[in-house]
């Protein structure tokens, strides 16, 4: 299904304004739902007051590193990114594998594969794909720190190579968020290489709609450069710190942490809650650095100068011309992503060469993270997606045993 219009989302300075209010607000909900719990239970005592301070102090505060949530084995591994296999042991070599591209957003890669039944990978499984893959960004350090985007491009040249070549050297490309510009940026360059393209939440047009990312790119560049972003690169030692993107994915909601915390006081009788604030806190407070360089040209050329979009970004020396992209189109956009507004997601629809009746677009009620790890998204589009890439890698297969046998 696809929207026609799409609610205005909040400017950064209403975000701000209605603090003081959201703050109030989460309070109140915390300590309702916290009192409503333990009057119905009969233990609101004192001890079991300080009982439950204690748990969620421990819940607020201690985190463990993400992992992926389904099975898998390293194929390779670069100083930038691994390649990961989550295919299954009887998997036809044959077909077609997806690679996944997550977000390299200043957090680990699993959100790919955020759980057991909150998980991209294993929904491409249950739908039929076999074959499945997904990068994961390894944490820059003083050797990568200068790594370029024609880096990335070089690393899935060989990726492509290694599992698709059964195939005559094609992958199925899933991108989501700031994966979904770099699949988009390798489809278009290398459009004999991907087969499909699927995309979730990902700016190609980011100047287009409400996005309080680019409030904040406005008020960072107010005077015509990105010395701002260069200066904290620098700060970083020639990196990005993923302490500093998670602060700024804070300042984009200022009053969502305490509203998660309240939630969490709220609900500090409930295990499977606590359990699920674990789960989400790990990864979002996780910050993994980025290479500084290759961050500061996302910055300049993708969010300031908007040139992918504009036809005027240019990688191993060649502007990159999304017209060049013939393959199937999936995108997923999100009502009330304020990252990713729907526009900037669609704008890839316009500018490709793929036929209208091989472009399908979803915009669904949430926000940017639900997008890859929703159930909404997952049972809905996800599936749906990866079901019709098994429908063509088994018509694809036909085809070729009737080739061979003719």
């Amino acid at each position: 299904m696809t929207a026609t219009t799409t609610p205005t989302a909040p400017t950064q300075v209403q975000r701000w304004a209605q603090a003081p209010t959201d703050l109030a607000t989460a309070w109140i909900k915390g300590w309702t739902g916290y009192s409503t719990a333990a009057l119905t239970s009969g233990t609101f005592t004192p001890m079991h007051m300080l009982s439950d301070w204690a748990a969620w102090t421990q819940a607020a505060t201690k985190r463990t590193k993400p992992d992926w949530a389904t099975p898998h084995t390293v194929v390779r591994t670069w100083p930038q990114v691994r390649l990961l296999d989550f295919s299954t042991p009887d998997a036809d070599a044959t077909q077609v594998p997806i690679v996944f591209l997550p977000p390299q957003g200043g957090h680990a890669s699993t959100i790919v594969d955020y759980s057991a039944d909150q998980s991209q990978v294993r929904t491409a499984l249950a739908a039929g794909v076999d074959r499945v893959y997904s990068v994961d960004y390894l944490p820059a350090t003083e050797a990568t720190a200068n790594i370029t985007v024609e880096d990335y491009i070089s690393i899935l040249d060989e990726i492509v190579a290694e599992v698709g070549a059964e195939v005559g050297g094609a992958v199925h490309l899933v991108g989501d968020c700031q994966g979904g510009w770099l699949a988009a940026i390798y489809a278009a360059l290398r459009p004999h290489a991907v087969r499909s393209l699927a995309l979730g939440g990902a700016p190609i047009d980011t100047h287009a709609g409400d996005s309080a990312v680019s409030e904040w790119m406005s008020a960072l560049t107010r005077h015509g450069d990105i010395d701002a972003y260069r200066a904290l690169v620098a700060a970083g030692g020639g990196k990005h710190l993923g302490a500093n993107q998670v602060l700024g994915f804070k300042m984009l909601e200022p009053t969502e942490e305490f509203n998660r915390l309240c939630q969490l006081w709220g609900s500090i009788r409930d295990p499977e809650y606590v359990e699920r604030y674990d789960s989400f806190a790990n990864w979002f407070e996780h910050g993994q650095d980025m290479p500084g360089a290759f961050y500061l040209w996302v910055v300049e050329h993708l969010f300031f100068k908007n040139q992918l979009i504009a036809g005027e970004l240019v990688v191993e020396g060649t502007v990159v011309d999304l017209s060049a992209i013939e393959a199937p189109l999936y995108l997923i956009a999100g009502e009330r992503d304020h990252i990713t507004p729907p526009a900037q997601m669609f704008a890839l629809a316009g500018a490709v060469s793929t036929p209208a009746d091989d472009v399908r677009t979803w915009t669904l009620d949430a926000g940017h993270l639900g997008l890859f790890m929703g159930h909404a998204a997952l049972s809905g589009p996800w599936t749906e997606i990866f079901e019709d890439l098994a429908r063509r890698n088994r018509e694809t297969a036909v085809a070729a045993i009737e080739s061979s046998e003719a």
